[in-house]
């Protein structure tokens, strides 16, 4: 996954998420570097296809570039592949042909952003859904809509950055919404932050999690990691499963913990750990966090995969894996790693947004939905070229649909 035109494009990407708060696809931003650099549309599409293959999960592509768009507009994509189409683009007579074609072969057309005037309705019929930015969204105010004003295709709303603006979009009848519903991360510890936290640490399952990773960190015997796993029967499935999964290619079923755990060694099982702690709670709001969370964590491996050294790549995975447990257990970090041991360096970046792992997280932060100037600053601050950046991004995100 190098291909050339990885080095003439930003990318960055946000999740789909349903009303039940399942991930159901992910937006691809596609920005050129370079404003109005023509672009090879078949290699970025094929490119786009390697992470997101015709029978695999569902990707929205939006291209920055009026002429890289049109172009596309001018062949048929894959099935899973959803274009947003600008309103301008939407509105302009020159593109309705294309437009109308590509609706009518059934490819899935989305209309990006609320046009100035209401679109005829043979184009309207074009797109199975709108993209209506919460800051557009005339719903959040008490005075009615313009008259004749209606939706009759469904929408997304995004521009999503809490829970509190999911929650509102879903009511006003919203299919889906894009963003990052994340909040802001707690500066202190709340009544409320502590119980939410002591709820969480006395889960079984986390408890038998947090408990294994402090044995792993003190290179406790196998025989003590054993009859720790044993103490909760689901991550236990949860490992036979993993380590017997296609990731591993073993041509013999492995049947026994103590097996699983020699097979995978400390480094990696201390890797499995942390997915297992920030995937352990069932509170459906926070799966786009353990999304996030996932992929941030395979994007710093990724980049840290760079450098060729192993130790940093293992810090910098369980750096982006654990970058978000602030928010889902609702605790500051300078509390939050009191209980569970990370490398000084992972710390560093963590509490204080300092240390040598702090700029990568920080370019993966602005890869969740950033624009091209952000990614670009982030990407020289880390030292990284825009092709190794989107590989690892591209990496990253086909790497995830395995793990979750």
């Amino acid at each position: 996954m190098d291909a050339p035109i990885l080095a003439q494009v930003a990318l960055s990407y946000s999740p789909v998420i349903d009303r039940h708060r399942n991930v159901i696809a992910t937006r691809l931003t596609v920005f050129p570097i370079v404003p109005g650099q023509w672009l090879p549309v078949a290699e970025l599409l094929s490119t786009v296809g390697q992470v997101w293959p015709a029978d695999g999960p569902q990707v929205a592509l939006s291209v920055r570039s009026e002429s890289v768009l049109a172009e596309l507009l001018s062949v048929l994509p894959s099935a899973n592949l959803m274009v947003e189409v600008p309103k301008f683009m939407a509105c302009d007579p020159v593109h309705a042909d294309a437009i109308m074609t590509l609706a009518a072969a059934g490819n899935t057309l989305l209309l990006s952003g609320r046009p100035d005037h209401p679109l005829p309705k043979h184009m309207l019929g074009s797109f199975k859904y709108s993209i209506i930015d919460i800051a557009d969204e005339r719903r959040l105010t008490t005075s009615p809509p313009p008259p004749g004003v209606t939706r009759s295709i469904g929408f997304w709303q995004e521009g999503i950055t809490t829970q509190a603006e999911m929650e509102g979009a879903f009511g006003r009848g919203a299919v889906a919404v894009v963003g990052w519903p994340m909040g802001e991360p707690p500066s202190e510890v709340t009544a409320a932050s502590l119980r939410r936290a002591t709820a969480a640490a006395g889960r079984p399952d986390m408890q038998v999690v947090i408990a294994l990773i402090n044995q792993v960190d003190d290179e406790a015997p196998l025989a003590e990691l054993e009859a720790t796993l044993k103490r909760d029967p689901n991550l236990a499935y949860k490992l036979m499963r993993y380590i017997n999964s296609p990731i591993f290619g073993l041509r013999v079923e492995v049947s026994s913990f103590s097996h699983a755990v020699m097979l995978l060694g400390y480094q990696r099982l201390k890797r499995w750990l942390a997915l297992a702690l920030v995937t352990a709670g069932n509170d459906p709001n926070q799966r786009p966090l353990m999304y996030a969370a996932v992929r941030r964590g395979l994007i710093l491996e990724a980049l840290g995969g760079e450098s060729g050294d192993d130790a940093a790549r293992s810090e910098l995975f369980i750096c982006g894996v654990f970058s978000l447990l602030d928010r889902m257990l609702q605790m500051p970090f300078s509390r939050l790693l009191e209980t569970i041991p990370v490398p000084d360096r992972v710390a560093q970046a963590l509490v204080a947004r300092e240390g040598p792992h702090a700029v990568p997280l920080a370019l993966a932060r602005a890869l969740e939905g950033g624009t091209v100037h952000d990614i670009r600053e982030c990407a020289e601050q880390a030292m990284f070229d825009m092709r190794s950046v989107n590989r690892a991004l591209l990496h990253a995100l086909a790497g995830a649909t395995q793990l979750i």
